[in-house]
């Protein structure tokens, strides 16, 4: 995942600073866990999949994302109530059995003891939902209409850092990037409630934390991406950047092999060296949006299919970022057709384009 949402949301008619290009620096942890309010857009993003440890045995996937956006207009104000930074929140379960994915979202403004972001570590709070990292372990709890997460995710593989050394370029233009790492490979475990019915579940997860200053390119309308963690212990990215009649405007990634006991060498895709051709597509009966749902994706590492295990994965965040857009668990098959990995696809700008 990357760029944003939340900003569609809230900078309609604010002065809006020009961006410059962000400087290449050395990440440092625990501190870069943490939130970095003076920049505009920052989330923290977890997929993945779950499986119930007890029979009758069930599969879902999830994700959790919680965003925080400055609000540039506001910054001067001594006020206490002024609303400073947002806070938004985003959670679904995909269960596969029940063919159904169940959403939800919050939305607060920083403070009151209502919405925060640690500057020191992974540690969010938005109402009743929450994210920590607490060393080697995240930990999340969200509560929703239909369902209930309590998970817990450990770190069994260093940082991936994206990009030039943690530097993403999502754009022609320099000041088109972020600061971006990944956390492939999570173990997850925990407890699923849907609709008072709760699973034990064990699982993997992607995470994802990312923070820019950075617009879309004004040619774009939205993006593709994949996170996929392989069976193997390797990790996938790739993504693009649209426009509006469907050709790449930029694209990337990486991949990040398994050697021995250990990780292997990441390699980070150059522009021009991954492609998108949509090979199967579903209508949304909400949106009437129409998203590409299997997927031929050419990397460095090899040919992918990348396809949907529920076509129906559209959210509807118009309650919180403003946006619909398409997030949901597919399998990865290579080019010899077996199935390699799982993880998630993300698209946007396919029911209206997206504007920051």
């Amino acid at each position: 995942m990357f760029m944003t949402a939340p900003a569609l949301a809230i900078s309609g008619g604010l002065h809006v600073p020009a961006a410059v290009a962000l400087p290449p620096r050395t990440l440092e942890f625990p501190r870069d866990h943490g939130a970095h309010p003076d920049l505009r857009t920052e989330w923290w993003y977890i997929t993945g999949t779950l499986r119930s440890t007890q029979a009758p045995r069930r599969e879902f996937g999830f994700q959790v994302t919680f965003f925080r956006s400055r609000v540039d207009g506001t910054q001067g104000m001594s006020s206490a109530f002024a609303a400073r930074q947002m806070l938004f929140a985003h959670a679904a379960v995909t269960d596969l059995q029940g063919r159904v994915l169940l959403h939800d979202q919050r939305i607060a403004r920083a403070g009151f003891d209502i919405a925060s972001a640690s500057e020191q570590d992974t540690d969010i709070r938005l109402r009743d939902w929450s994210l920590r990292h607490d060393g080697r372990r995240y930990e999340a709890g969200v509560r929703g209409n239909d369902f209930t997460l309590a998970l817990n995710f450990d770190e069994t593989q260093p940082l991936l850092l994206q990009g030039r050394k943690g530097l993403s370029r999502k754009g022609p233009d320099a000041t088109q990037a972020s600061y971006y790492y990944s956390q492939p490979q999570l173990a997850t475990g925990g407890r699923l409630s849907i609709k008072g019915q709760t699973f034990e579940v064990t699982g993997r997860a992607w995470l994802d934390h990312e923070w820019s200053e950075a617009l879309m390119h004004p040619q774009a309308v939205g993006w593709d991406w994949i996170g996929m963690n392989l069976d193997d212990g390797s990790a996938l990215t790739a993504f693009r950047l649209r426009t509006k009649d469907g050709q790449s405007l930029w694209d990337g990634g990486s991949f990040r092999g398994k050697s021995g006991h250990g990780v292997g060498d990441t390699y980070v895709f150059s522009p021009g060296e991954t492609t998108f051709v949509a090979q199967r597509q579903w209508q949304s009966p909400l949106s009437r949006a129409t998203y590409p749902v299997e997927w031929r994706i050419r990397t460095p590492a090899d040919f992918y299919t990348v396809r949907a295990l529920l076509d129906n994965q559209e959210l509807d965040s118009r309650g919180s970022t403003g946006a619909i857009y398409w997030e949901g668990l597919s399998d990865l098959i290579d080019s010899s057709g077996r199935t390699v990995g799982r993880g998630y696809l993300e698209m946007t700008g396919y029911a209206s384009p997206l504007r920051i």
